[in-house]
Order: structure tokens, then sequence, then C-alpha cells
């Protein structure tokens, strides 16, 4: 079958010189395989046609962002459109079609997160094989230092929602946790229930948070989680008018009841999904099982990251 396609390439390529080679003119030693030859060549080529005829039952759509009725705020996911040429290029040594050897590009979706109306975030795309870790944190500085090396020993990136208060009493745990390359979010200035709240106190909690924190990274967080969960309408909205998104969770380890490390992993074994976030504090059962947890989380193709990665449209 190659040798009947290698013999079809070296006809064509012979009638396209003809067409383009002035006997009158050029000698026979100057003929050369143009760019445009090659190009029409390949586009002749039956395994090329195969592909261009087959990429459509390989190809997905893009999926907007879109407001769940139960989640809220759902993140797009990219689409998948064949790469022909990269695909052919993979391909033509075998010099059959193989479904392995695609190659795609990822088209991104019409609409994004960014242009959806004031809503909360609850977990990430449910197709997407990744969950995000969102560590708590207005106590506990003690377990802090373990937990940043358990994470780095497993090269996971989690995010930490910071309350105000705490990072100003704890400017180089803030560092340490920015510098290792964790994502910093705002957890309220000094852990109120923000449902209680006026706007104005609402919007004084997040701001102060930010000037800290930003005093401190160099950087204000876009991240919002309100402290214990407990939000309403205002509160999503006026974080939405500061830029930042308001983050809730899927998954909740309840490490602050300092369950065992066993009970802890099988707690979120049974409810992990994907698209999950999974809310923990630094607590020492947390400290204890978040190595197991890690490896636990792993053994079911799942990858851990940040929320910033873990809302992107990208697979």
């Amino acid at each position: 079958m190659y040798r009947y396609r290698q013999l079809i390439h070296f006809f064509v390529f012979i009638i396209l010189v003809g067409l383009t080679f002035d006997l009158g003119t050029t000698p026979v030693a100057n003929i050369k395989e143009t760019p445009e030859i090659m190009e029409a060549v390949k586009t002749e080529d039956v395994l090329y046609k195969e592909i261009e005829a087959k990429a459509r039952e390989f190809e997905e759509a893009p999926q907007n962002a879109y407001i769940d009725r139960v989640w809220k705020k759902t993140p797009g996911r990219n689409g998948l459109q064949v790469n022909i040429e990269k695909s052919y290029d993979k391909m033509k040594d075998k010099g059959e079609f193989d479904k392995s050897l695609l190659v795609f590009d990822q088209v991104t979706p019409e609409k994004n997160l960014e242009e959806l109306p004031a809503s909360p975030i609850y977990r990430g795309h449910p197709e997407k094989q990744m969950v995000a870790f969102l560590i708590n944190v207005s106590w506990g500085e003690e377990y802090v230092p373990e937990i940043l090396s358990v994470l780095k020993d497993n090269n996971v990136k989690a995010t930490f929602f910071i309350e105000g208060k705490w990072a100003k009493n704890n400017a180089e745990l803030v560092k340490m946790i920015h510098e290792q390359g964790h994502v910093i979010g705002n957890h309220a200035y000094n852990h109120p229930d923000m449902s209680r709240m006026t706007n104005q106190q609402i919007l004084d909690q997040i701001v102060q948070t930010n000037d800290i924190i930003k005093a401190i990274i160099g950087k204000s967080p876009k991240w919002f989680a309100p402290p214990s969960g407990s939000f309403n309408e205002h509160v999503v909205q006026v974080s939405h008018e500061l830029n930042m998104q308001t983050i809730l969770w899927t998954v909740d380890t309840i490490d602050w009841k300092n369950p065992s490390v066993s009970v802890m992993i099988n707690r979120v074994n049974t409810k992990i999904h994907p698209g999950a976030t999974v809310l923990m504090h630094p607590t020492e059962a947390t400290e204890r099982g978040l190595d197991s947890l890690i490896k636990a989380i792993k053994a079911k193709d799942l990858k851990i990251n940040t929320i910033e990665k873990l809302i992107e449209s990208q697979r």
C-alpha cells in the first residue's frame, strides 16, 4: 500500500513539473521541488484526504461558561479541532490513518467567566480532570510550614485564602506561601459573618485585606472566599465590582474537627469528582493526612492545581 502511494506521489510530481517547466529556457538539472509543488503533492495524497475526511468525527465544539441552577458560575471548556498538517506529518511515515496519531488544536469558547454576571463559583468544569485545594487561613500558623513542605514534595500548587488580620501578624508565612508558587486569595479581615453586614462593611473587609496582602507580596488577590462560606447576593456583588471572583467549595475535609487520616481521606474519596474544590485549613489533621490525601486523589487520575488553573477553559 505504501509503495503504491509513493508511485502516485512520483507521477503527480512529474505531471506538476511538466506543467511548470519550460524546456526551452531551463536546464533539467535546475528542476527543484518548490514548496508549492510539495504542497500540491501532499494535498493530493490519499492519506491527507483521509485525515481531512475523518477529522470531523474526532472534533469537539467548545463549551461556553454558564450559570448553573445549582452550581452557579461554571467555567467553559475548550473545544478540539484536528490539525490536518501536523496529523499528516505524524502519520506519513506509517502510510496509513491512525487516530492515536491525530494532533489537536484547542478552540476557545465564545463566552468566558468574566463575561457572566455576579455569581459564586463552586467548581471547575465538570469534565475537567483536575481538582483544587482551597486552604482557608485565619489560624493554625504552626502547621503552615509542614503543609507547604508536603505540597512541595508532591509538586502540588494550592490556593490559600488568607485573613487580613492573620496576614498582618504572619507576613513571613504569607511571603513563604507566595514564593513557593501558590495562589493567595482574600478571606476577609477578621472572619466575620459577611451575610449580616452592610455593603460598606463588606467592602471594607475585602479592601482592607487586599491592601495588606498587596503590601506583603506586591499584588492584590483576585479571589475571595467568604469566612465559613457565609454570604448573600450583596457579598457576591461587592466582590464582583472589585473584579474578584467569589469562591466556595464542593468537597469539605471537615479537618477542623480533627478527624483521623483514614476518616478524612475516606470523606474526600467518596465525594471527589472532576472539577472539585476541596476545602481545608492549616490543622493537625491536614498536616498529618495531606500526603496520603494527595496520593489518593492522584490515584484517581485527577490533577491537583490552583483555582486559577481549575477554572481556565484550557483542557
